[in-house]
């Protein structure tokens, strides 16, 4: 499967918040609040669509991030059940912690739940360090938030070798 991520907008948002209802049941954003982060300056909203079908939204992930602050927070990432296991979840995740950098960021945090350890599998490997608990974060259902933070990586540039 080859994937596309272009940024998210306003005409995005019935795809994001049916992944979003989907995934998030109980404590799913709302289309207003979604609304808002897509059309915030500190926002960086991105989807994920297949080449074959580029008008369908597999996937999204957001990125709170005001220029120059130095710290950066992900908002959100989700993967539509038939798109998992194709490594779309580390390409946006990759692509967010680009932008932070870019914004200036040196840190980046994200919550995840207790009872998704798929989640936190990627964020382990992405380097993130649980750093925090937030007992009964998520609610109505009372699980608890793991905090994570990453120092982003400075990027590394190798010379060109020729010949």
């Amino acid at each position: 499967m080859s994937w596309q991520l272009r940024r998210a907008t306003i005409k995005d948002l019935d795809a994001i918040m049916a992944i979003e209802a989907s995934e998030f049941a109980n404590d799913a954003w709302s289309s207003d609040m979604m609304r808002g982060e897509l059309g915030d300056n500190h926002g960086y909203y991105l989807v994920a669509t297949t080449l074959e079908e580029p008008g369908v939204v597999q996937a999204y992930a957001g990125l709170r991030a005001p220029y120059r602050s130095g710290q950066a927070d992900i908002q959100t990432i989700a993967v539509a059940p038939d798109a998992r296991r194709h490594g779309i979840g580390r390409a946006l995740m990759h692509a967010l912690m680009v932008e932070a950098r870019d914004r200036g960021a040196s840190e980046l945090f994200l919550e995840v739940r207790d009872d998704n350890p798929s989640a936190q599998k990627l964020y382990d490997s992405l380097g993130f360090e649980r750093i925090a608990v937030r007992p009964n974060y998520y609610q109505p259902d009372g699980v608890d938030a793991i905090v994570m933070q990453l120092t982003i990586p400075e990027p590394k540039l190798a010379p060109a070798v020729g010949q």
